[in-house]
């Protein structure tokens, strides 16, 4: 059997940035088992593939590979799979056309719009499935300090402390104090695995308020070596969470608030994720996670 793939560069709109991410057609046929070999072939954080949908109103099906194990869901496999679907729906190249792209995944229905101008990567913007939810307190921070290569106080800026947050997917929100911290953390073993491996999280997330550019909210980097992703260029699932840190350690306002998060500069692959936060009676409404993406490369797989 010879599958279909396409490579993308995700919230970027330059090749060779962003996050890459594998897409692979018509996998109705396989076994999980396969689709997990595939995914660690490709070793990227992650590989997408596409199935027949189970409602046939909606776009596709989707399943979703780390190398070491199946996710329920992510955020730059959503964002580049609903624009490679919707490229190629698209009749003509030479206008501006919106899509909506419906992906079935483990976490439940999302549903994703596109815009696909002339000459630019495209771009898409989904409502997260899950609202971000305060998921706990985290070890004492000398010891996740000790987890990252940081010092005690290293970690922390403002009121923001660590803290889980789970939105389908819980991370570890680590709050770092300054750029130049967050660019010397790395894994630490054994010290991580009594920091974040007993958790029961993805990874752990470490965000800043200072930036390599003044248009960014937060510089960000994400750690999970449990599932095979030493470092993640960018995690549209851990910015969800993200939103709820901002939540509940900002006094934000009602209304729509657009952040840039910028993560994957340390490892030469700079990324940009547009979260957009709705806050209503002071509770928070809606997370919306956007970005670009650029095709890299195609071809066909043998399983």
């Amino acid at each position: 059997m010879r599958l279909e793939f396409h490579t993308l560069d995700v919230f970027t709109s330059t090749r060779f940035g962003g996050n890459p991410l594998a897409v692979v057609l018509a996998t109705d046929e396989l076994s999980g088992e396969q689709m997990q070999a595939i995914a660690r072939e490709f070793n990227l954080s992650e590989t997408v593939f596409v199935r027949k949908p189970a409602n046939p109103a909606h776009s596709a099906a989707v399943r979703i590979f780390a190398p070491n194990g199946e996710v329920p869901f992510a955020g730059h496999p959503t964002i580049g799979t609903a624009i490679l679907l919707a490229e190629s729906k698209t009749s003509s190249a030479e206008t501006e056309q919106d899509a909506i792209i419906t992906l079935e995944q483990q976490v439940g229905v999302v549903r994703v719009g596109v815009c696909l101008k002339p000459g630019e990567p495209g771009f898409a913007e989904f409502d997260a499935p899950k609202l971000p939810q305060d998921a706990g307190a985290l070890p004492p921070v000398d010891k996740l300090a000790a987890g990252l290569g940081l010092i005690s106080n290293e970690i922390g800026f403002e009121n923001h402390r660590p803290r889980c947050f789970a939105a389908g997917p819980a991370f570890a929100m680590i709050p770092v104090s300054t750029l130049e911290a967050i660019a010397k953390a790395r894994v630490c073993q054994p010290h991580w695995r009594a920091a974040f491996d007993e958790q029961g999280i993805v990874g752990a997330f470490l965000y800043t308020r200072q930036c390599e550019h003044t248009t960014s909210a937060f510089h960000a980097r994400m750690f999970a070596p449990g599932m095979g992703i030493p470092e993640d260029p960018a995690t549209g699932s851990a910015a969800i969470c993200l939103a709820g840190a901002m939540h509940h350690f900002d006094d934000t306002p009602d209304g729509m608030h657009k952040r840039a998060v910028e993560q994957g500069y340390e490892m030469g692959r700079p990324s940009q994720i547009i979260m957009t936060n709705v806050i209503r009676g002071g509770e928070l409404e809606a997370v919306r996670i956007g970005g670009q993406a650029v095709r890299v490369c195609e071809g066909k797989i043998s399983v």
